[in-house]
């Protein structure tokens, strides 16, 4: 395909001649066989993350894979991440590697929808911030404000499951 191609192209130019490691998705679809990601294989997914963010913008994320009603992702930031609401996602995230502060709750400024039932703001004001590292796990209920405040001199990498939560 021809955006396989370009993507192709825009890698190397990011990457140069480093091979470029394969997503993790399986190749096959049974829902008998379960996914199966070892710390070792997301940190080298996070590695490759991390050289994206670098010519980017200070964060990569991927999708591991989609299922029904939730979604498996890795996540790698060394900047701050703009405010999240999901109306209709809980964010489940479990920080592999480095530090962040996870700010939940209060009012979101400068709000914009991003998508249907997706809001994007600026700063959360009044909030909660908890201190996360490394080994440490936090569920964000759908419908909850919250951001990812990384300092100047670390990174945080994530595994995030999106799970679907009615409201």
């Amino acid at each position: 395909m021809e955006i396989d191609r370009v993507s192709a192209q825009i890698l190397r130019a990011v990457m140069g001649d480093e091979p470029v490691p394969q997503p993790v998705r399986r190749k096959s679809a049974d829902p008998a066989q379960p996914d199966h990601w070892t710390p070792a294989i997301l940190l080298e997914r996070a590695a490759y993350l991390r050289k994206l963010a670098r010519a980017g913008d200070g964060q990569a994320s991927e999708t591991l894979r989609e299922y029904p009603q939730h979604r498996a992702m890795l996540s790698f930031r060394s900047r701050n991440g703009d405010v999240e609401v999901h109306d209709k996602w809980a964010d489940l995230f479990y920080v592999l590697s480095g530090a962040a502060t996870l700010v939940t709750g209060g009012k979101v400024r400068g709000a914009r929808l991003n998508a249907p039932g997706e809001t994007r703001g600026d700063t959360i004001e009044g909030g909660i911030g908890q201190e996360l590292r490394a080994g440490e796990f936090v569920h964000v209920p759908a419908g909850t404000p919250h951001q990812f405040l990384v300092s100047a001199d670390k990174t945080v990498t994530c595994f995030v499951l999106k799970i679907q939560e009615s409201m």
